[in-house]
């Protein structure tokens, strides 16, 4: 048999065996590199996470802060509802205590009248007696 024809069976081996060496060092570089891109990757996220949760709850915040200041006018608005309710109460007994007024001045001008013409028929009444 021809010696070059014939395949040496330690340099083959030492090929596939370099093949494999050389596919596995290959997938180790993947794999870290695929660690690698998955960790920036989670990194990335976690941190897009973080943005939009601060954002969210600076406008809880603010949100927040609107409502209470809220809730400090409507207080202050129903303190002063109250206070113009009594204003208006006591302008309201104001002015019927000067409606009674007038309407006691009407009645005692009428009185007034009255007795001015009664005291006038009286009068008359005596003078006619007295010249008869």
């Amino acid at each position: 048999m021809d010696r070059s024809k014939q395949v040496d069976p330690h340099g083959l081996e030492a090929s596939l065996i370099q093949i494999i060496n050389s596919n596995h060092s290959s997938s180790l570089k993947l794999r870290e590199s695929t660690e690698k891109a998955k960790k920036d990757a989670i990194r990335s996220v976690r941190r897009v996470s973080e943005l939009l949760v601060d954002s969210v709850n600076r406008e809880v915040q603010e949100a927040f802060v609107m409502q209470k200041r809220i809730e400090m006018e409507i207080r202050a608005l129903t303190a002063s509802i109250l206070q113009f309710g009594k204003q208006t109460d006591q302008w309201l007994a104001a002015s019927h205590s000067i409606n009674t007024a007038i309407k006691e001045i009407g009645d005692f001008e009428n009185w007034m009248k009255t007795m001015e013409f009664d005291c006038k028929s009286i009068n008359a009444a005596i003078c006619n007696i007295h010249q008869e």
